[in-house]
């Protein structure tokens, strides 16, 4: 927390933009930079969000199998006589295993009552049971909710992985750029400091009467061209910082813009990478756990969850009820003070029941599992392209960085030859041997060179991140 708030300080609402001396900045990893997006960004809380509709689903599924209260009263009176009063009060708690528990209390009273709906003048008290024989045996509504819940919570947590990930690549191919920008900004400045040294040295050798005034021209246009260059670099590193600034968030929804209190890292001071283990590997581990897989995947186990249930429609259904009876609550009563009072507690305070029902032709239900078996289908070659997109995807980003790693070596050769081409061509010049037309021409080549590696290693960077995002490694 210390540091984020550290970070904060380095950090200002656009309006109270300013800068810095370079001196004083601080280096801004990205590191840091990725960790303050997971914090801040609106996009990072939208990811987050996915959890916690997750968990409201996974409650909302989990509902259906809570107990449930359930009262019902009806009474009846005509003519200044009360025909009938009936009461009917009770709970009911859903297995998982599609069995239904119930335990109630009954009443009926008055003069107009039906002789099957008489009930003890105390009342009757009633434990049931009720189990599904047939369809919903197996799976039901209520058991296919829940596990649709459960796979939704993975999925939903396989695309918050897909937003961040897509989020901080994106991030990382800003703060690569504003770091390349910077860098390259540094040494035009340099390449300046030293163009202006030397037109200085040109001018004194003129007065002296040791060069011709041409040479001093020469060393001035290019004093110039250095500084119009210099220009299009601050331009470009103040774009690429308000670029990163995009991803740059406060609490309460509050955007921030980079300062000059905070600088990217010197790529010459960049950490060597480290050897990079086979592409297979890769490919290995984005099989595994990429996220865009793992969504697929699960939405191929959700299309299972439903055609389970389109399956289990295609039985008959079997429900089978029975229901202990007492008198007011004693369950053992047994008229006559009968000793065998136990025994008449299923033998005959009882009440069961048996419901059967099938369509005959059965054309919605088969027709619902012929769709269920499409989507399966669908979905599956879906995610074996999926696969190969993903795998095709890592295997051109571990090319690229390897391509870049190999462009490395030769441009960090490539400039060490060009200054020594300068050193050389110096050394001639200060024998009378060369010209500043040389000179110069020499030092633009060094020059080109050192940016064009500057921005190899910047794409290095950028190209690592790109491999892990490729692989959904970035989180």
């Amino acid at each position: 927390m210390r540091t984020r708030y550290l970070i904060f300080l380095f950090l200002l609402p656009a309006s109270f933009l300013f800068t810095q001396p370079a001196d004083t900045a601080r280096v801004f990893t990205q590191q840091e930079f990725f960790e303050w997006i997971l914090l801040y960004h609106p996009a990072a809380r939208q990811a987050e969000l996915l959890d916690a509709e997750a968990r409201a689903n996974m409650r909302m599924a989990r509902g259906h199998f809570d107990p449930k209260l359930y009262s019902d009263w009806e009474q009846k009176s005509f003519g200044g006589e009360e025909y009938f009063t009936f009461g009917n009060s009770g709970l009911k708690v859903p297995t998982w295993y599609g069995l239904e528990l119930k335990a109630a209390f009954n009443t009926a009273t008055g003069i107009q009552v039906d002789p099957e709906h008489k009930l003890p003048a105390v009342g009757q008290a009633v434990a049931g049971i009720q189990a599904a024989l047939g369809q919903g045996m197996m799976i039901d509504g209520r058991r296919a909710a829940l596990q649709q819940a459960r796979i939704f919570t993975q999925s939903n947590e396989a695309q918050r992985r897909i937003l961040l990930n897509d989020l901080l690549v994106d991030a990382a191919k800003a703060y690569w750029d504003w770091t390349a920008a910077y860098n390259q900004r540094i040494a035009i400045a340099r390449a300046l400091e030293l163009a202006e040294l030397r037109r200085r040295g040109m001018v004194e050798s003129f007065r002296q009467g040791d060069k011709p005034g041409i040479d001093t021209l020469e060393a001035y246009i290019l004093v110039q061209n250095r500084q119009s260059d210099l220009n299009d670099a601050e331009t470009a590193y103040l774009n690429a910082g308000l670029t990163v600034s995009n991803f740059l968030w406060w609490e309460k929804d509050t955007p921030l813009e980079l300062t000059g209190r905070l600088r990217p890292p010197i790529l010459a001071d960049a950490d060597a990478a480290l050897p990079l283990p086979p592409m297979e590997t890769f490919v290995d581990m984005a099989a595994l756990q990429h996220p865009i897989l793992r969504f697929y995947q699960l939405k191929v186990s959700s299309l299972e969850v439903d055609r389970r249930l389109a399956a289990e429609q295609l039985k008959p259904r079997l429900d089978v009820e029975y229901n202990l009876l007492g008198n007011g609550t004693n369950f053992l009563y047994a008229p006559n003070n009968d000793d065998n009072a136990f025994s008449n507690l299923f033998l005959q305070n009882y009440k069961w029941g048996l419901h059967f029902s099938m369509p005959i032709f059965l054309r919605k239900e088969r027709g619902k599992l012929e769709l269920s078996r499409l989507k399966i289908q669908d979905t599956g070659l879906e995610l074996q392209q999926k696969r190969l997109e993903v795998a095709n995807k890592v295997r051109a980003y571990y090319n690229e960085l390897e391509n870049t790693r190999r462009q490395l070596t030769l441009f960090n050769d490539m400039a060490n030859n060009y200054r020594r081409l300068l050193d050389a061509e110096l050394t001639r010049f200060q024998l009378g041997e060369s010209s500043i037309f040389l000179i110069n021409a020499r030092e633009q080549s060094l020059v080109q060179a050192q940016l064009k590696l500057l921005k190899l290693q910047a794409d290095f960077q950028k190209q690592q991140v790109y491999l892990a995002w490729a692989a959904g490694l970035v989180e």
